[in-house]
């Protein structure tokens, strides 16, 4: 994102703490991170929290000489003091709350989620210029049920290189040996409850024994909590025909994906579901759950299945779709048609409007 708006014309600068970020993440000597301006400070309080004194401190000494804010998350310290020193120093602020907002997603730890509107989360929502939304559902869901009216519509967008990446057989069968001339669908996410694996699991294993689906295979590549991933393991145990590959990045990656036959997203709630955009953008159609925000846009565009996110409707539509090898190449073809909409540069253009009438308002 920073990168399609530095090609846009802006001026950007990073700055975050070092929650989740990878140990060995590297950086130039000029304070760098590919090309974009990095300012990395230690989490001192809480994974969740995230406070940083020393974010903090910048934040305060430095906000004043930014044109605008974009704040990416609601429910932490980082936020907050973000928002707080804008208005200390009357500069606009937009926030993009990653799903967090949905209503699905505030009964998820309702309690720490209503007293951090009680402390400044709330104030922070009231008082942005505006709130960036991935999709229409998100924005609507969310406005409809916190009261908010000040909302904006702009998308995440796809890398160009996994829609020209190539791979040989050859080369395949290197990484993924067991995989080889087999069908598979494909779950390419964070491994977390939310995103409803257990149930996918189930319906696959449930519907794959006869002999028209026998050849077909679940690859679950991903990472998440290690008792989380053991428990999908022992349930995955009864069955010879799931793979959990690991986390997945690089060629192996986008190898994994490109040769799958479907990939699938039955999540309880998702903002966006990057990943869906990813396997069409690679001619790959989707299983994608009703409560995903991009889902009336994917069945409009004919490029995927929808399915209610409970076991038995998630077991019928995944043996519609695998049934039909004729259709899935058919929502494959519409699915790279939907996504090419969905570019950076498109992103960086959006952004960059929106930059600029937010910052017009408070001059």
């Amino acid at each position: 994102m920073c990168k399609a708006l530095q090609r846009a014309g802006i001026e950007v600068t990073i700055a975050t703490t070092d929650h989740d970020l990878e140990a060995d993440l590297e950086r130039d000597n000029s304070g760098t991170l590919d090309g974009v301006p990095v300012h990395i400070f230690a989490a001192q309080l809480g994974n969740s929290f995230k406070y940083s004194r020393p974010f903090t401190s910048w934040l305060n000494a430095e906000i004043a000489n930014f044109d605008v804010v974009h704040i990416h998350a609601v429910f932490n310290h980082s936020s907050i003091a973000a928002a707080r020193a804008c208005a200390r120093n009357s500069i606009p602020y937009i926030v993009r709350p990653l799903g967090t907002l949905d209503p699905w997603s505030m009964k998820q730890k309702q309690i720490r989620k209503q007293l951090f509107l009680r402390l400044g989360a709330k104030r922070l929502l009231s008082n942005a210029a505006a709130i960036q939304y991935t999709t229409e559902a998100e924005k609507d869901a969310t406005e409809r049920t916190l009261g908010l009216n000040h909302g904006t519509v702009v998308p995440l967008g796809i890398d160009d290189e996994i829609a020209s990446f190539d791979i040989s057989r050859e080369s395949f069968a290197q990484l993924f040996p067991t995989l080889v001339d087999q069908p598979y669908i494909l779950v390419l996410s964070r491994l977390h409850p939310q995103k409803n694996i257990e149930a996918l699991i189930k319906a696959f294993v449930s519907i794959s024994d006869p002999p028209a689906l026998s050849q077909w295979r679940l690859v679950i590549a991903g990472d998440g909590d290690c008792d989380y991933v053991a428990r999908l393991k022992t349930l995955a145990s009864t069955s010879n025909k799931v793979l959990f590959t690991g986390w997945l990045e690089s060629s192996a990656k986008s190898a994994i994906l490109r040769n799958s036959s479907l990939l699938a997203l039955t999540s309880f709630q998702e903002s966006f579901g990057l990943c869906l955009l990813e396997a069409m953008t690679c001619g790959v159609p989707v299983l994608v759950g009703s409560n995903v925000k991009l889902s009336a846009e994917i069945a409009d565009a004919g490029a995927g299945w929808i399915t209610e996110p409970q076991l038995a409707a998630i077991a019928e539509t995944l043996s519609t779709a695998l049934e039909n090898p004729t259709e899935l190449k058919v929502r494959g073809m519409a699915g790279v048609k939907f996504a090419s909409t969905f570019t950076w540069e498109s992103v960086g253009v959006s952004l960059s409007s929106l930059y600029t009438s937010v910052v017009a308002q408070y001059r």
